[in-house]
């Protein structure tokens, strides 16, 4: 029993890394529609950002991490302003294949600057376990989890609350009234995905400091498009209760199954789950009245 819970607080911290990145998915979709296949490329910028401030110029952690969520930004920005914008009209897949060939130059750019071999980043989060009675969670994941759980809390209370936050949610209900009402919906797009990079950014660097830095680490948006997936491609609330479940669920198969049932298993629940609803557990359906 003991391992039990154990396995279990490693899965929901390890889930805490996918909710922060499943929120920048999720604002992006709700704003402007675009299903963004950069997102674990703009995580893996985000973790290189880090490195290259702290591992390599040496400016230490607090001002890398200012230098990485600001470069986040400003790349996840110019995506949107340089790229995006310009193709407002087109079909959705243009804007889809976009996304897409971004990831792919951004994982090759790296691969160039910084090399094919793992990198370990600088130690910005304790090593010491935390331990909850007899349960035993590493101090890096246990730190990782604290960190990406209060940016994500900051993010949810800033959409609820903040005028930009109403701003997103009227935009993505309904463009047109939107702009009706005086709401600049070009600037709701440049500031979803900024804050789009601020989160995916915030993502990779936890995920860089756990496992390691290679241009490949944006291969675990994968298991964040799960958790999208399974959340419904709209639901800020409902990535949060995915993310925690697919990170448990992961780990608890890996210990008890092995890493080949790992692989493959959150997402044949997510398969079988699309059968029954296939606007996830929390999607809203659409109906379109013609």
């Amino acid at each position: 029993m003991l391992q039990f819970l154990e396995y279990s607080m490693i899965g929901v911290a390890s889930g805490g890394i996918y909710v922060l990145a499943a929120l920048g998915f999720v604002i992006i979709y709700k704003s402007t529609n675009v299903f963004n296949f950069a997102i674990g490329e703009m995580m893996m910028i985000g973790a290189y950002l880090f490195y290259a401030a702290t591992g390599q110029l040496h400016l230490g952690w607090p001002i890398g991490i200012l230098a990485a969520l600001g470069g986040s930004m400003a790349l996840a920005a110019g995506i949107e302003r340089g790229l995006l914008q310009p193709l407002i009209g087109q079909p959705t897949i243009v804007l889809v294949m976009v996304t897409f060939g971004v990831g792919s130059i951004l994982r090759g750019l790296a691969g160039m600057i910084w090399g094919p071999d793992i990198i370990q980043m600088p130690d910005f989060l304790p090593r010491k376990p935390i331990f909850i009675g007899d349960v035993l969670i590493p101090g890096k994941l246990a730190w990782g989890f604290i960190a990406v759980g209060t940016l994500s809390l900051a993010f949810i209370l800033y959409y609820r609350l903040s005028r930009t936050g109403i701003a997103i949610r009227a935009t993505s209900a309904d463009q047109m009234t939107a702009e009706s009402v005086g709401i600049n919906v070009r600037r709701v797009s440049s500031l979803s995905w900024a804050i789009t990079g601020l989160l995916t950014g915030a993502a990779g660097i936890v995920v860089g400091s756990l496992n390691g830095l290679t241009p490949t680490l944006g291969l675990v948006a994968l298991n964040v498009l799960a958790v999208v997936m399974l959340a419904g491609m709209t639901s800020v609330g409902g990535v949060v209760v995915a993310g925690l479940f697919i990170g448990w669920f992961e780990t608890l198969i890996g210990a008890y199954l092995g890493g080949a049932w790992q692989s493959f298993m959150p997402y044949l629940v997510v398969l079988v789950m699309m059968t029954v609803k296939p606007n996830g557990l929390f999607g809203e359906q659409r109906v379109e009245r013609i």
